[in-house]
Order: C-alpha cells, then sequence, then structure tokens
C-alpha cells in the first residue's frame, strides 16, 4: 500500500482472471478461449492494416465496423457502441447507466464476478438475487414490486460460469416489468447455443445487449468488444467513452474485426465444432460419474459427488492441465471446464479417469 494512492484504492478487490501459467504440455481450459483460431481473413486483414498509415489516429467512431454490425441485427449504426472488450463497455455501463440517486443495481448471486468488481469500483449500490438450486435465474425475483425501483438490472446469458440460459420471453418480461431501468444483457457465450436479446431492442428501449469477439470469433488477443440498444443508451455511453479514451479500437483490431464479423463460413464451421465437442464432453464427464448442468456455451459447469473440486483441479494442473476451480459461495464443488478440440477433452477425461481411480 502506498500513502499516494487515492483513497478508495486500499478498499478495492480486484477481479482475478484465469491463471495463465507456463507449464510445458500445457492444455488451458480454464479461461474459455476458443480452441480453433480466428478466421484467416481477419489474421490477413490485421497483417495489411500494419501501414505507414499508423502513424495516423484510427477512425475514433469506427463507423465502418460499426455499420457492419448494426447490418448484421437490422439496427442503425447510432446504436452500436464499441469498446476494447467487452469488459470496458461493461465498465461504462456501471459508470453510465448505474449510479441513479443511490437506487441499487440487480445482479444475480452466482454470475460473472467482475460484475462485484465494478461495484466496488464505482461505488454502485447493489443487490445480489439468489439463483434457484438448480443455478436457475427466477424471472419472478425481478419483475415483482420493488421500492425503490433498482437502478438496472445486469446478467449474463447463457450465465458464466454455470451456462445456464434464459429464453428471449423470459428477458423480455424483466425488461417490460422494470421500463425505468436498464436491461443489460451479457451475451459472451451467446453464439454456442442461444439467442441473442438483440431481437428485442426495437420493442424495449430499456435492454442493452453487449457482445465479445473474445470467445466465438477466437479473438481473445485483439480486445474487441461491442453493445447494442436504442440509440438513446448508445449515446450515454459514448459520452463516458469519449470522456475517458476517445480511440480504443486501434486500426489493426478495427481491420482484424471487421474481416471477422464478416467471414460467416469460418465463423459457423469453427462454432459447431466447438458445440459438439461440448456435448460429447458432457457424456464424457458424466459417464466418469460428474453432474454436469446443461450448458449453451464453450464451457461446462460440472461437480463430482464424491471428490473434492479443489483437489481434481490441482491434481490436474499436476497434469499439465488447467480447469478453473471458485472458492465461492455456492460453487466451490464445481469446477467450469473450457471445451477443447475433441483430442483435447479426451486428454482432460484420461487424466481425470486416472485421477478419480487414483
Amino acid at each position: 500500500m502506498s500513502t499516494l494512492w487515492s483513497d478508495h484504492i486500499a478498499g478495492l478487490v480486484p477481479y482475478v482472471p484465469g491463471e495463465q501459467a507456463h507449464i510445458p504440455n500445457l492444455l488451458k481450459l480454464n479461461t474459455n478461449e476458443n480452441p480453433y483460431g480466428p478466421s484467416p481473413r481477419a489474421i490477413e486483414a490485421m497483417r495489411a492494416a500494419l501501414t505507414d498509415d499508423m502513424r495516423l489516429y484510427p477512425d475514433y467512431q469506427a463507423l465502418a465496423l460499426r455499420g457492419t454490425i448494426a447490418g448484421r441485427f437490422g439496427l442503425a449504426a447510432d446504436q452500436v457502441f464499441l469498446g476494447n472488450g467487452s469488459d470496458e463497455i461493461l465498465a461504462h455501463v456501471f459508470n453510465g447507466l448505474f449510479l441513479r440517486g443511490g437506487r441499487p443495481l440487480w445482479l444475480p448471486d452466482v454470475t460473472y464476478s467482475f460484475y462485484k468488481t465494478y461495484c466496488r469500483l464505482y461505488d454502485v449500490p447493489h443487490r445480489l438475487i439468489p439463483l434457484d438450486e438448480a443455478f436457475i435465474l427466477r424471472v419472478a425475483d425481478y419483475t415483482g414490486p420493488a421500492d425503490p425501483e433498482p437502478a438496472g438490472i445486469i446478467f449474463a446469458n447463457p450465465n458464466a460460469p454455470t451456462g445456464r440460459v434464459l429464453s428471449l420471453d423470459e428477458i423480455a418480461a424483466i425488461a417490460q416489468a422494470r421500463p425505468d431501468s436498464a436491461v443489460v444483457v451479457d451475451e459472451a457465450y451467446v453464439d454456442f447455443g442461444a439467442e441473442s436479446a438483440a431481437a428485442l431492442i426495437g420493442r424495449f428501449p430499456n435492454i442493452l445487449v453487449i457482445h465479445t469477439l473474445s470467445k466465438s470469433r477466437s479473438l481473445a488477443g485483439l480486445r474487441v468488444g461491442y453493445a447494442l440498444g436504442h440509440a438513446d443508451l448508445i449515446a450515454g455511453l459514448v459520452r463516458v467513452k469519449d470522456s475517458f479514451n476517445s480511440y480504443p479500437m486501434d486500426r489493426v483490431a478495427l481491420a482484424g474485426a471487421q474481416a471477422a464479423i464478416e467471414d460467416d463460413a469460418w465463423f459457423d464451421r469453427t462454432r459447431q465444432a466447438v458445440i459438439d465437442a461440448r456435448e460429447q464432453l458432457a457424456l464424457d464427464l458424466r459417464a466418469l460419474g460428474f453432474h454436469v448442468l446443461p450448458s449453451r456455451t464453450n464451457f461446462v459447469f460440472a461437480r463430482h459427488p464424491d471428490h473434492d473440486a479443489a483437489r481434481i483441479a490441482a491434481g490436474l494442473r499436476e497434469s499439465g492441465i488447467l480447469v478453473r476451480h471458485f472458492r465461492a459461495p455456492r460453487i466451490d464443488q464445481y469446477l467450469r471446464i473450457t471445451v477443447g478440440t475433441p483430442e483435447q477433452c479426451r486428454r482432460l477425461c484420461d487424466a481425470l479417469g486416472a485421477l478419480l481411480r487414483a
């Protein structure tokens, strides 16, 4: 600790990302990275962007990319917001939409842990609403009478780390019940089997949808995310961005993201490969005695009734395999396991089988 820090820094509890270990022959199944590389067209576009033009600032409005994204969802360009990864967009959302006269933000008790980090950073009052015993978000918990009304509601759909999903009808019911609250749907994993709430934006001006290119587009290293919503919501985020960093997207990122989004064939092929591997992995884990929650993501959430999750994670690490274990209430006996290639999933299950027999 330093006496030169701002007053609030000492009280912050930063987000802890998945371990980035340097282990020979490492199988990294702990950070939900895509096992397949990005579109070759995206790589070529990024290489082509490395010209003398790098001396120039990028288009701070990113008009071309925003237009392309808008067209995919039947929206206008002023309904699209870009950021340096979806986490930066989330930071702007917490700062720009959830500080409203002391009203609380509502969010699930088991969800993406960065939400609680942003609550602490921006001093956002919040209420944790428990998921049910099967880790399902109960819509009724978000639609009943409230005093005060929430400043906003945020949840991941599909949820992380559980993999559970809400239907569009359920999301619509929440948005309709809370017209004076921004309903933020974090869809980092939506492309692996769920429906996007972007389809609801025309009906509900309070819905904001957040996507990332880190997962289904295999560009975690590029840091590109975007939000979709009513033009008024987007204008508020732009105000925050331009008061923080008006150039969050560099020329290489803009070029790579544009090409990746345009390459439907690569996207469909690699996404389906992950979905197929996920279903097989769930079957194989159940054959080993694991309880596996239904997943619409590129990971599975599983526990073994006879073995401690922390010990399983530690044993796998000794075998050069990383999975994610959360030391958190309600989920401390679960492991979040990223879906790899079929060969990687077989290696994982072979290691688990040996570990469970030991």
